[in-house]
């Protein structure tokens, strides 16, 4: 039988006047102190009950609105397979980085400072929260909002808790509203931000095509420039810097997480120094005469030329994608007006009160009951 330490009970002194071990309490002294009050233990625990039910009846009610949408999922695109196209360039499509958490980002949309500040704004919170600055009003607001992703199901969840179940709704559903039109403005997928990265390029390497035109136009002709082959060493030349370009990109996301000193760091900086040393063997100038202007313009437009082709490639690419999988947010249980309420949990809160009643009168008639036995 388990056994209770006796609070209080003063140590007593044997009759050689060592001072005895703490006497003990089992279940059964504690049935035998309180079983002559057993009434006065029901009725002082049922009071209490009672008692906070009361109580709780003053507490205004709270109601609790939710609403559930369907996070998007990250597919495959049509572009995986076409980046092997790119060779030496494939690391600078990687620049335009994948989401791996679509949920977690969804979710911390919904918690930014901008769309809790739209729902201020929109609900009137300064006034209806008494606050005196929006960014008090903001803190209150996180408090009564649960965003959160299930990991089975993959849903993202939002719940309001407002004393008005119409408004709570409302909020709820706002924050989905809101969510949308985020979204319109930014780049969340893959799709879209390969295709912010590769429209950007295309402009870039568009305008860079044109210069190169011009000056390859201006470089004029001669008998001599057809022994030359400009052609091999141009695509000689456009393999070389786009391999420097390559290894430009991945020398910099290295150094965002390891030393100067690591291998992969050096490994990466002797190779970019190779390619840079053949990259200027390569524009050398040619002992041709009045060949060399015609050959190093032609050598630059046929690289631009390339990486433009290259980069159109990839920007219709990435276009189908975005408008195959887009940024749709799916609704799957908007948010309607709550008929119960969430809180005060009036019944939990009078059987909690009359527990801890029960349990503070056993202590209080056992402490008697062995002060008087031992007195």
């Amino acid at each position: 039988m388990m056994d209770m330490q006796a609070t209080g009970t003063p140590p007593t002194e044997g009759s050689n006047g060592a001072t005895a071990a703490p006497q003990t309490v089992t279940l059964r002294d504690v049935y035998t102190a309180v079983r002559p009050r057993w009434k006065t233990l029901l009725l002082a625990s049922v009071a209490a009950g009672a008692f906070a039910y009361g109580i709780s009846l003053l507490i205004p009610p709270t109601f609790t609105a939710k609403t559930s949408i369907i996070s998007p999922q990250q597919q495959q695109n049509s572009a995986a397979a076409a980046l092997s196209s790119l060779g030496a360039l494939s690391g600078l499509a990687g620049a335009a980085g994948v989401i791996k958490s679509p949920s977690d980002q969804y979710i911390g949309l919904m918690q930014s400072v901008t769309v809790s500040d739209r729902l201020v704004d929109e609900f009137k919170l300064m006034d209806l929260y008494d606050a005196k600055f929006k960014e008090d009003a903001r803190k209150t607001l996180e408090k009564r909002v649960r965003i959160s992703a299930g990991k089975k199901d993959n849903l993202i969840s939002v719940e309001v808790d407002d004393r008005d179940p119409v408004r709570a709704a409302a909020m709820a559903n706002a924050y989905v509203r809101e969510l949308k039109q985020l979204t319109n403005g930014l780049a969340l997928t893959e799709a879209q931000q390969r295709r912010n990265f590769f429209e950007q390029q295309l402009t870039e390497t568009k305008e860079a095509l044109k210069v190169a035109q011009r000056a390859l136009e201006k470089s004029g002709f001669s008998a001599g420039a057809l022994k030359s082959e400009p052609k091999s060493a141009a695509e000689a030349y456009a393999r070389v810097k786009a391999e420097i370009a390559s290894t430009e990109v991945r020398l910099g996301s290295l150094r965002r997480t390891l030393t100067e000193t690591a291998p992969e760091i050096q490994q990466q900086t002797a190779v970019l120094s190779g390619l840079r040393s053949q990259l200027a063997g390569l524009e050398q100038p040619l002992q041709a005469g009045g060949n060399q202007d015609y050959v190093s313009a032609y050598r630059e437009y046929k690289y631009q030329e390339t990486l433009f082709e290259v980069y159109a490639r990839q920007f219709e690419l990435a276009k189908m994608d975005e408008a195959r999988e887009g940024t749709l947010i799916q609704v799957l249980d908007p948010a309607t007006p709550p008929e119960k309420r969430s809180k005060p949990r009036r019944s939990t809160i009078a059987a909690g009160a009359a527990f801890v009643t029960f349990l503070l009168l056993c202590l209080f008639f056992t402490r008697r009951h062995f002060r008087t036995t031992t007195a």
